[in-house]
């Protein structure tokens, strides 16, 4: 129908799969981590924080998967962007709040639309950022049948 988008949005099975297998990569690399998973709409759908994960990692880690998004690029990629002097610099400020490091993905579909993201946090922005790329490949996983 003439103006109306049809919407894409991650199930609630899906989101806890992606959660899962996050939680094993986590788990496999000797990590203590905290996992949100949000749908199409930012909305938090599932979130995991691993015995003695950093209290201060909860928020990050839902933030992460928020911004992902919200721009539907990874965190990662607008982390050299929001530097000083770089067209985004302070990015992190809107939204009430951005996260702009590493750790975040937006989960998309095959045809571009994107169902939800990943966000993770506790860890060294790598071991975060390897985290949610093991939830993002279940994703894709799932997807592809």
């Amino acid at each position: 129908m003439k103006g109306i988008v049809r919407k894409a949005d991650i199930t609630l099975d899906l989101a806890q799969s992606v959660l899962e297998a996050g939680l094993r990569h986590a788990r496999d690399s000797d990590l203590l981590m905290n996992i949100a998973v949000v749908d199409a709409g930012s909305n938090l759908t599932t979130f995991a924080r691993m015995d003695g994960a950093w209290l201060g990692s909860i928020d990050i880690a839902i933030t992460k998967a928020r911004t992902a998004r919200y721009f539907d690029m990874e965190t990662a990629q607008l982390s050299p962007m929001a530097q000083p002097g770089a067209p985004l610099h302070h990015i992190e400020f809107s939204n009430g709040g951005l996260i702009t490091f590493p750790g975040g993905i937006p989960l998309q579909l095959e045809d571009g639309a994107v169902a939800g993201a990943i966000g993770v946090s506790g860890g060294s922005v790598e071991e975060d950022q390897a985290v949610a790329e093991a939830g993002t490949r279940a994703f894709q996983e799932a997807i592809a049948g």
